[in-house]
């Protein structure tokens, strides 16, 4: 792991210190993810030899990359569950996808206000969007 992907997870975590709020994000990161790749598959971009390439496959790219100079075998595990959710969001109607995505943030909202006492990190560092989610996949594979 990097210093700066350690400085940035040391920094995300004085906001989710709370077990309830831990809960919720465990719970809401990978919803939130999912639903933003299903959203973001609405979005036909490109057809490239009979391949349609959507605004999530060009989001999942850059993310992609922005991860792989913070950790690179963490990136590749993101960027499987990535595929993961973009095949996945495929199934998923924008109408539940949109309501999953409010949903998911509401339990984010509950766990700051109601659990940690505190505004979400992303609130000073927008970078936090992006981090969130690599610090649940890093909780959850044993990495951080």
């Amino acid at each position: 792991m990097s210093p700066t992907l350690q400085a940035q997870f040391a920094d995300y975590a004085t906001f989710h210190g709370t077990p309830g709020n831990k809960a919720c994000h465990y719970v809401a990161v990978p919803v939130i993810v999912l639903t933003v790749v299903a959203l973001l598959a609405q979005v036909e971009i490109a057809t490239v030899s009979g391949i349609t390439i959507t605004l999530a496959e060009v989001a999942i790219v850059l993310v992609t990359a922005y991860y792989l100079t913070l950790d690179p075998p963490l990136a590749l595990i993101m960027l499987a569950a990535f595929a993961l959710c973009a095949w996945a969001g495929r199934l998923i109607s924008p109408g539940v996808a949109l309501a999953l995505f409010v949903a998911a943030w509401v339990l984010q909202f509950i766990g700051h206000y109601v659990y940690e006492h505190r505004s979400p990190a992303f609130f000073r560092n927008l970078t936090h969007l992006l981090v969130g989610p690599l610090w649940v996949l890093a909780k959850a594979t044993g990495r951080a």
